[in-house]
Formats: C-alpha cells, sequence, structure tokens
C-alpha cells in the first residue's frame, strides 16, 4: 500500500472521532437527525434516561411502565422462521401477564426494504437496508440504521423500548427491568472495554471518563428509554460506521462490533445500564432457566445420547439454528436424550410448540 493508503485510515478515524466530540459538545438539544446518518457527520446530543418521566396507567388502575418490543431481521428464511417463533412466544408470554403486564407492542423492523408475506402474521415496519456496499459484507451494520428509520417514522405509544432479537425465546412476562435514569442490559463476558481501551480512546475519549462508564454489553437484551434510544440510534449508527472503517477496531472486535459501538453510544449519551445476569441465558453453556426471562439460543447444541456435550464436534443428536439456514426446522424435534440440560430440553419442547401451531410452517 502506498503512502496515500497508510495515510487514509488515521486520518478518517482521526477526524471521525473529532466529530462525534464536537457535535455531542455542542447539540445537547438537538432533535433526532432526519436522513441517512453518514459515517462523517455526527450531529447527536448528549442525553440523560429520562428521570421521573410520564408514566402510562393500566386498566388495573396501576401504573405502569409499558415497554415496545422491537426486532431487525432480514427477509431471509433463516431470519424469518426464528422471527415467527419469537413472536409467538411474545404473545404466550404477554397474555399470561393479564391486564398488569408492561409489555406492550411488538415491531419486527424488517431491514430489507421491502413487504414479505408476513406482514399479517407479525406487526412489521419495512425499513430501507443500507447503500450497496457501505456495510461491507457485515450485514449487522443494517440493525441502528433500522432503528434509527424506525424511530423517526414511527409513533410508539410506550416510553420505553425493549430491543430484542430473532434468536430470543421469552420464557415468561418480562417486567420493566429499567430504573429511573438506567436502562437494562444483559451483560456479555466477552465485552471487555477495559481490554480493549486503547481502540476504545478514538471513540470515547478520555476527558468523557473512565473507560468503566462503558458498560459491558451489547444493544440486545436492552430496555431502554424512548426519547434516550432516539438520542443513541444516530450515534450507534456512525460508531458502527467508523469502526468498521478502522482496521484497528476491525479486527479487535470482529462479529461483535456493533455491540462495542452500541455499548460506546450509550456511554457518550450518559446512559448507564443496570446489568442483569437473570435477563436470559444461552444454552448449552447455561444448564437450568430458573428465574430467567429469555433463551437465547445462539449456540449450537450438540450431545452424545449419553447426553454428553460434545461441543465443537457434531453430537448425534444436536439442535443448531444454523442447520436451518435455507429452510425452517421441521415440526415436531427429536427430544433431547437423557442427561441433556434442562434449558436445551425447555428450547426444544418451545420450538416444537410454537412450529405446531404456526399457520403454513415450513410451506
Amino acid at each position: 500500500m502506498g503512502c496515500g493508503g497508510t495515510l487514509f485510515y488515521p486520518l478518517l478515524i482521526t477526524l471521525s472521532v473529532a466529530l462525534i466530540t464536537y457535535n455531542i459538545l455542542i447539540s445537547s438539544n438537538a432533535p433526532l437527525k432526519q436522513g441517512f446518518p453518514s459515517s462523517s457527520s455526527y450531529d447527536d446530543p448528549v442525553i440523560q434516561l429520562p428521570r421521573g418521566g410520564s408514566r402510562i396507567r393500566g386498566n388495573n388502575e396501576h401504573n405502569r411502565r409499558l415497554f415496545h418490543t422491537a426486532v431487525t431481521a432480514s427477509d431471509s428464511v433463516y431470519n424469518t422462521w426464528q422471527c415467527r417463533v419469537m413472536y409467538y412466544w411474545f404473545k404466550k408470554a404477554k397474555a399470561s401477564a393479564g391486564p398488569g403486564s408492561e409489555m406492550g407492542g411488538f415491531t419486527r423492523i424488517l431491514h430489507n426494504g421491502k413487504p414479505d408475506k408476513y406482514m399479517d402474521e407479525i406487526p412489521t415496519f419495512v425499513a430501507q437496508p443500507l447503500p450497496s456496499g457501505m456495510d461491507q459484507g457485515y450485514v449487522v451494520l443494517n440493525r441502528p440504521w433500522a432503528f434509527v428509520q424506525w424511530l423517526q417514522q414511527t409513533d410508539i405509544k410506550e416510553d420505553y423500548v425493549l430491543m430484542s432479537e430473532p434468536d430470543h425465546v421469552i420464557v415468561k412476562p418480562i417486567p420493566n427491568l429499567a430504573k429511573e435514569g438506567f436502562g437494562a442490559a444483559f451483560p456479555f463476558f466477552y465485552i471487555e472495554p477495559k481490554k480493549y481501551e486503547k481502540v476504545l480512546r478514538k471513540y470515547y475519549p478520555e476527558e468523557r471518563g473512565p473507560v468503566t462508564n462503558i458498560d459491558p454489553i451489547g444493544n440486545s437484551p436492552v430496555i431502554v428509554g424512548k426519547e434516550a434510544l432516539k438520542k443513541i440510534a444516530p450515534t450507534w449508527m456512525n460508531v458502527s460506521l467508523a469502526m468498521k472503517k478502522d482496521p484497528e477496531a476491525d479486527k479487535a472486535f470482529g462479529w461483535v462490533l456493533e455491540m462495542y459501538a452500541y455499548a460506546v453510544s450509550s456511554a457518550l449519551h450518559g446512559v448507564r445500564n443496570v446489568l442483569h445476569k437473570d435477563f436470559m441465558i444461552q444454552p448449552p453453556w447455561d444448564k437450568e432457566v430458573g428465574d430467567k426471562y429469555i433463551i437465547h439460543y445462539t449456540y449450537g447444541c450438540d450431545y452424545d445420547m449419553k447426553g454428553h456435550l460434545t461441543y465443537g464436534k457434531k453430537g448425534e443428536w444436536r439442535f443448531d439454528k444454523r442447520s436451518y439456514i435455507k429452510s425452517p426446522p421441521p415440526k415436531n424435534l427429536t427430544m433431547p436424550p437423557p442427561g441433556v440440560p434442562q434449558s436445551v430440553v425447555t428450547l426444544v419442547k418451545m420450538v416444537n410448540e410454537a412450529t405446531a401451531n404456526l399457520p403454513d410452517w415450513g410451506s
């Protein structure tokens, strides 16, 4: 690479970080930007999660803090079957909670730019994808851009938003875990701001405070105030783009880059999060559902017929969402053998119930 190429990326990062810092400092009262937020334009304010804001009174005359559940997805077969299962269990959890539930509406944010055949089954907002090539093969960059569009163009009735994912199964009704002044989030062991302080200081400069202000979270599951998220979302979009263009950040963060971008953006806007380890479990590592609210089936579950985990090696019995990229899982999946943890058994039972009751499954 020539001298020009060698100097380009450091110069781009320097300018991007300067713009982040400058615009955060001068734009404390700016509204959510309209239009596409480019990676070289950071006009985002600092905002604290609203304290003592208005509350919504439920039918049972008790004050409730309703939250709207939002899931971003493409129209791929892989994302679609997961969204159908997810929404099935969202509805069951909400119904089982009764009139006092803080679970409000639900939206699938479909970021491929056109409706699909499940618009009537799942409440859906159609967002436009990033311009061709801008995601650089990292399709997850469409997530923050999709949230920006949804927040701009939709009248969301609830005061809070739960950002969830297609591969989440809701086990029981979720209360609003956010506290006044704080969001609520699941802590990920692999999000390590202190370890990557050198890289993160490009986006969260020292004058903003200690790097430990960046919570060890992604954007999901997170419950956050709607008005706070309207401020965070454009920053999340822009920081994600800047990190992806930064070879050092891209190498350091890899497939969780967009998660780091959200954590940084939340910190830049002064929104800290109460960390809830009981927000969700991730089989096969978490063996019991217990009092958790969500099963996140991101990891493959491989076992021999004696119930022993064979992770890294295809098991005699397995459930792995990646086995169903081109077609949805069949109805009535074979249950795991004796000895497999309760979390995995529960997951397969819940997938089977959903596929048995959803119309035209597999068609």
